[in-house]
């Protein structure tokens, strides 16, 4: 039987089993020669022969670890962290490595007990210290970030080598054991990744295809974030779920405007908290780095509730917070009613429905019925950070459900593979989608959703991270005492729920690791999570359009509308979070497939970019990857579908769908600008936009340089 032999103080510690009996010196004998070739004697022998003291050589390491770690600390601008990541990610292996080697000292090599517990308290002061001495999480000052990033690659290490050392200890021929199981494990693995990387070509109905002529990943694709189990980067962070509030606490509004509230603790005092309207607000109330949520905050009104007396809201009240006690919930409606809203008439100065360019019809096929039609409805969910893979990888009911949306007949889906970021971040990939261009070159430039305005849609916005996008993105373009954009606000914007403190901080960061819109825990506003709240709005707001959609309004021509939700689940270093959402976007493309709203609206589920942080993109080449391929699908009405093809065979180019052509070829943001210009002209569209959008076969073989996309981002590169 084997005896654990694992030295301390100096002398050989064994273990007898019980009832069994042992000479003593022939016990000692055995432990003394099992001592002499595990690792504390093999360390003590090396350190021995090199003729380096086991202290100078720990200090050496301490030293070692704590340089590498505060040269990863260097920090600047968003390009900068960016030039920089690579070589940051090797400081902080650096210090792990040295760090651990250090620890393996702790529990292998024979030392004084004094100075084991002197050496472990400088590994805990020098961890403590890295956090006083730089706990920030933005660019600039970054430690809180880099000490996870750490931790997430020391624990797990010294998990397994301590694992290894005490089974050293204990398994006689332990070194032939481990060598058949890591000859099993490197089989096993090998297989996971081949078929990892296989599974990373798969989409929701087809897959990457590799075209002769079209590009290909740059560089070694080898998916080793899927080997970890679902939940493994934040396991410690808690479970991914809200906890319930303690009372049970309900609140509607009427058609009429008057809230009505139950709550299990009636002798509690119930108060109603009236969110601001932030629809019409100048864009520098607006700014989320100096007083966005403090200003929504300042300018809520605190209403005693009385069950007996009516509680009317204004028409300009989009929500409210009622609070029972110490439990809250909040009530939405959309306000007004779009029965009620007015028509828009944009400025003269800036309408662009008198653009300078000549405008072309898109009736190349007069006769087509197709033609015809009276403009889509555009609905675009967009999930921030979040790529292609990780959108399979996180989400399966919603990729099971997005399978069930392809209904040749009723509505196409189309998903593009190559679908490429031109930029690090939000920045200039939602700026390439909603203006057209990165950097604009005309003052006052309008988003799209102005452009979809001044053409009679309904245009709304949620925004569910508390921001502007204007105001956050394009700020230096625009006048900031003017409301929104080009004088021209939103009919309905839903975004001043998600400021309130219980959610978005109102001191100190509130872009943390544990609280706020880039949290790696659950994001919880009342007990539930905050896109819930989100996608109830969505859902009234949606009902309301369909219901005047199908009835009409005193014989006029009904009027479409253009919705834009923002998601940020995946905007978190751990790419855990984006499962939380998992349910909730199902349930909705779900309910939008069975409501018929497919067949009269162009449905857009998609990101900005994949994630630009975490272990993944800071170590290996396939972050790199997904960083530059978000997500990207897309249903359209079979009308629509039946019209471009019909448009393009028209040409002669090419007897193919377009929108089956671009899943396979190089397409960008820019792409779906022009897309989203094409649907709002419809059916007088421009012909460059159509050219240049989604509808239209993008150029074979295209190169990320034809595509806009600069070279330091390119990662689709000719085969």
């Amino acid at each position: 039987m084997a005896h654990a032999c694992v030295p301390k103080g100096g002398l050989p510690l064994h273990h007898r089993a019980r009832g069994q009996r042992r000479d003593a010196d022939t016990r000692d004998a055995h432990c003394y020669a099992r001592d002499t070739k595990h690792a504390g004697g093999q360390w003590r022998g090396l350190l021995a022969a090199l003729n380096l003291p086991i202290r100078g050589c720990m200090a050496a390491l301490l030293a070692i670890c704590g340089v590498f770690y505060l040269l990863a600390l260097q920090g600047g601008d968003l390009v900068y962290i960016n030039d920089h990541l690579g070589i940051m990610g090797a400081e902080i292996l650096v210090s792990v490595l040295a760090l651990t080697a250090l620890t393996a000292m702790l529990y292998a090599c024979r030392m004084h007990s004094s100075t084991r517990r002197g050496a472990a308290l400088a590994i805990a002061c020098l961890v403590a210290g890295f956090y006083v001495y730089d706990s920030g999480e933005r660019f600039e000052k970054h430690g809180f970030y880099n000490l996870l990033v750490f931790l997430a690659i020391y624990i797990p290490l010294n998990l397994v080598f301590v694992t290894l050392y005490v089974l050293w200890c204990r398994i006689d021929n332990f070194c032939t054991y481990l060598l058949i199981a890591l000859a099993a494990s490197g089989a096993f693995v090998g297989a996971a990744l081949v078929y990892y990387r296989r599974v990373f070509d798969h989409g929701v109905r087809g897959s990457f295809g590799y075209v002769p002529g079209e590009c290909t990943w740059a560089g070694s694709n080898i998916p080793l974030i899927d080997l970890l189990p679902s939940g493994a980067q934040n396991f410690w962070a808690g479970p991914m779920r809200c906890r319930r509030e303690a009372l049970d606490v309900r609140a509607s509004i009427d058609t009429h405007g008057e809230l009505h509230v139950q709550c299990d603790g009636w002798n509690a005092d119930i108060v109603v908290d009236v969110l601001p309207e932030t629809r019409e607000w100048p864009l520098r109330d607006k700014d989320i780095w100096r007083n966005f949520n403090h200003l929504i905050l300042e300018r809520t009104v605190r209403l005693p509730y009385t069950p007996d007396a009516p509680f009317i809201l204004n028409d300009t009240t989009q929500a409210v917070v009622v609070r029972c006690g110490a439990s809250s919930t909040i009530a939405s409606r959309v306000s007004p009613p779009v029965s009620r809203l007015p028509r828009y008439v944009p400025p003269s100065l800036t309408d662009t429905r008198t653009p300078a360019r000549v405008k072309t019809s898109g009736h190349i096929i007069p006769d087509s019925i197709h033609a015809r039609r009276d403009p889509p409805n555009v609905l675009y969910l967009m999930l921030d950070a979040v790529s292609r893979r990780q959108f399979h990888r996180r989400l399966p009911k919603s990729v099971r459900v997005l399978r069930t949306l392809h209904r040749p007949g009723t509505n196409r889906l189309t998903e593009l593979y190559r679908f490429h970021s031109v930029g690090y971040s939000t920045d200039n990939n939602t700026k390439a989608m909603y203006l057209g261009e990165i950097y604009p070159t005309q003052p006052n430039t309008l988003p799209i959703w102005a452009y979809y305005r001044d053409r009679g849609f309904v245009t709304a916005r949620i925004e569910s991270g508390c921001e502007d996008w204007a105001t956050e993105y394009n700020r230096r373009n625009y006048d900031q005492d003017d409301f929104s954009v080009g004088g021209r606000s939103l009919d309905y914007e839903f975004t001043a729920p998600f400021c309130l403190p219980e959610f978005y901080p109102n001191v100190g960061n509130p872009f943390g690791n544990f609280k706020g819109p880039y949290s790696i825990i659950a994001r919880c506003l009342y007990g539930r999570n905050v896109h819930e709240w989100a996608f109830e709005y969505l859902y009234k707001l949606r009902r309301e359009l369909r219901a005047l959609r199908a009835e009409g309004r005193d014989g006029r021509k009904v009027r479409p509308y253009m919705i834009t939700a923002a998601f940020l689940e995946g905007h978190e270093g751990t790419g855990e979070v984006l499962r939380t959402i998992d349910d909730a976007l199902a349930e909705f493309l779900e309910d939008a497939r069975d409501s018929g709203q497919l067949e009269d609206t162009v449905v857009i589920v998609g990101a900005d970019h994949g994630l630009h942080m975490g272990i993944n993109f800071a170590f290996l080449q396939n972050g790199r990857i997904e960083h530059q391929n978000p997500f990207f699908a897309m249903s359209v009405p079979e009308w629509l579908y039946q019209y471009s093809h019909e448009h393009q065979s028209a040409l002669g180019v090419d007897a193919q769908p377009p929108l089956v052509t671009n899943e396979q070829r190089l397409t960008t943001p820019f792409d779906v600008h022009h897309t989203f210009r094409v649907l709002a002209d419809w059916p007088d569209f421009d012909a460059d936009d159509w050219r240049r959008s989604l509808f239209s076969p993008q150029k074979k073989g295209r190169t990320c340089d034809e595509a806009g996309i600069g070279s330091k981002f390119c990662m689709c590169q000719p085969s």
